[in-house]
């Protein structure tokens, strides 16, 4: 199984993911955050194609494809269920990504969303600095989720709710599949 726990930076998906890694019984955090670390070390700017000049590694064109070739990889390695927070909010990576992951394992997703002054709260609560690359996101996030929620399995809003209850509303949600 694949659970993907997509969300505006600060929202809490790593928390998240990391309290159902705790209750998930074989289980593992794959973040592809990893993965776009790795290509922005290895492609240089002098390397990108002119559309990858950008300061988001998720438009490397390399990065959709490595997300899901690991993803494949851990899952037929280690046999274990993936958890797997990301913020992807650009409708065409999402799709290749998730449509990937079904084709892998049976793939669950769950969007996490909040305000956006609960997003910038919880971004300084964790450190952030007003102004940082993450706070700058959260609007184009925020806009992108809510232009379209129909692609999303399923829609937390998570103003109200404590970590571990978005995991238990997470948990509930996978046992009546």
């Amino acid at each position: 199984m694949i659970i993907m726990i997509n969300g505006p930076f600060g929202v809490g998906k790593t928390t998240v993911a990391e309290l159902l890694h705790q209750k998930l019984k074989n289980s593992m955090i794959y973040d592809p955050e990893e993965v776009g670390f790795m290509l922005r070390n290895i492609i240089t700017d002098e390397v990108k194609l002119p559309k990858e000049k950008t300061d988001d590694f998720q438009d490397l064109i390399l990065w959709k494809e490595l997300t899901v070739t690991v993803a494949e990889k851990l899952v037929n390695t280690y046999h274990k269920t993936l958890i797997v927070p990301m913020t992807i909010c650009n409708h065409e990576c999402f799709s290749h990504i998730k449509s990937g992951f079904e084709s892998i394992d049976e793939t669950y997703h769950f969007c996490l969303l909040a305000s956006e002054e609960t997003v910038h709260e919880r971004l300084s609560k964790r450190g952030d600095e007003a102004g940082s690359w993450a706070f700058q996101q959260t609007e184009r996030c925020l806009n992108a989720y809510n232009a379209d929620l129909s692609e999303f399995e399923k829609v937390i809003y998570t103003d109200e709710l404590t970590e571990n209850e978005v995991c238990e509303a997470i948990l509930s949600a996978l046992t009546s599949h």
